[in-house]
């Protein structure tokens, strides 16, 4: 659902990726920066912000990568705070139950125990205040566009046939797999410090930073709840000057800052097809994952490691079927997910995997697959090809719904600048 929060942060959080900034910016942490209506915003807030990103990030920032992004992380905190004031105006809730909600998804999806995310973020140094803050605010504006796209009333039966139509019309023409980081302009004299940030996260991402980070921390986009992912989408959807980079783009590159109404765009092409052809085997599993106590060492397991791989041969070589494989999974004692969802076979990783996924058939379970962590068995339910680019109502739908809600979030957030009282202060 486009307006869920869904923060993709990709934690890789390990205490000392960020070193010690002793420099100016370390002091004086509550000197104010910036008063927006009322509202301050302070080194220290400034400072969590960027160490928060360097940190999903993976980066080992030293003060003067992290003093690159003062202006743009400046900026970043005024619009979060332009959000919440709006979202609290019109009475939208978001309570403390919300926040943890949230917190306890990012663990999931990241494998971490209870309360292992905050433990974490204070080992490296960053207040989970920081965190809870960005999610407040996603979650009011989401809930706040929602709000405002229902009162404008339901898409009609008549919009989702025309959208069905106007993409079979394309049939055979290029479109994309996209992501997408969004930096608005809006005062020209901004520009050409809001180019060198635009150039400064190509270079990160460039660099390696995974898009998906830099999207949720920078974009101002509302695909950047989604990690920039923009989806499917042909050259009548961009504006003509991503399209004629697009179509240019090999699959996996970065391009440099675009300039487009309103501010700057950066893409990254993942995948490109033809409308209405993209023919793919689709994959119902199931998994159980044994975790080893400690880490493997493959030349000298313990004894308990041994009697796990044991265990899960065992079960590789007698579930007959999916309910065996969920009823091992649920008492191995592992928090991973039974079942990961459709998978595309032939997108799945490593090439070794997939050539043996390929090779089972529905209700024959895989021989254990040992990882340094644990040992796993997987089981394919069902096996079907799908012609991945038919447009369904459904999909047409959820389309409109986010090309709203962005026109929507873009315009509200101009009109609330507009009207703002910010003073800005060196």
């Amino acid at each position: 659902m486009p307006f869920l929060p869904r923060s993709l942060l990709l934690l890789t959080l390990a205490a000392g990726l960020i070193g010690p900034v002793a420099h100016a910016w370390a002091q004086e942490p509550n000197r104010i920066i910036a008063v927006i209506n009322g509202d301050i915003v302070t080194r220290a807030d400034v400072d969590g912000r960027r160490r928060l990103f360097a940190l999903n990030a993976g980066l080992n920032a030293s003060p003067a990568s992290l003093d690159r992004l003062n202006p743009q992380v400046t900026r970043l905190l005024i619009d979060e705070r332009l959000r919440l004031q709006e979202a609290q105006r019109r009475r939208v809730p978001v309570t403390d139950q919300d926040i943890a909600q949230s917190i306890t998804d990012l663990e999931r999806r990241n494998n971490l125990p209870t309360g292992g995310l905050v433990a974490q973020l204070r080992r490296a140094g960053v207040e989970p205040r920081v965190l809870f803050d960005q999610l407040r605010v996603q979650i009011a504006w989401s809930r706040l566009l929602r709000a405002m796209l229902n009162a404008q009333g339901t898409i009609s039966d008549t919009e989702v046939a025309d959208f069905i139509a106007a993409t079979r019309a394309r049939a055979g023409q290029q479109e994309y797999l996209v992501g997408e980081i969004f930096v608005p302009v809006d005062d020209p004299a901004e520009e050409p410090d809001v180019r060198r940030f635009v150039d400064e996260i190509v270079a990160q991402l460039r660099a390696g930073v995974p898009f998906p980070v830099a999207a949720t921390q920078f974009s101002q986009a509302q695909s950047a709840l989604a990690g920039g992912d923009l989806g499917w989408v042909g050259a009548e959807a961009v504006d003509p000057a991503v399209q004629r980079v697009l179509a240019q783009m090999p699959p996996g590159a970065i391009a440099n800052p675009i300039r487009v109404p309103g501010g700057f765009q950066i893409v990254t092409l993942r995948q490109r097809r033809e409308v209405g052809r993209d023919e793919a085997t689709v994959l119902s599993l199931r998994q159980a994952f044994f975790p080893f106590p400690g880490t493997l060492d493959p030349n000298a397991p313990t004894a308990q490691q041994v009697a796990v791989v044991e265990r899960a041969r065992a079960l590789s070589t007698s579930a007959r079927s999916c309910e065996a494989i969920e009823a091992a999974a649920r008492a191995s004692g592992s928090d991973r997910p039974t079942d990961p969802g459709p998978v595309r076979l032939e997108t799945m990783q490593p090439p070794q995997l997939r050539a043996m996924i390929a090779g089972l058939a529905p209700g024959r379970a895989s021989q254990a697959i040992i990882a340094p962590d644990g040992v796993a068995v997987l089981m394919v339910c069902s096996r079907e090809t799908r012609n991945l680019a038919e447009t369904t109502p459904e999909i047409a739908r959820q389309q409109i719904t986010r090309d709203r809600a962005e026109l929507l979030s873009r315009q509200l957030q101009r009109e609330i600048r507009r009207r703002a009282q910010i003073d800005l202060r060196s």
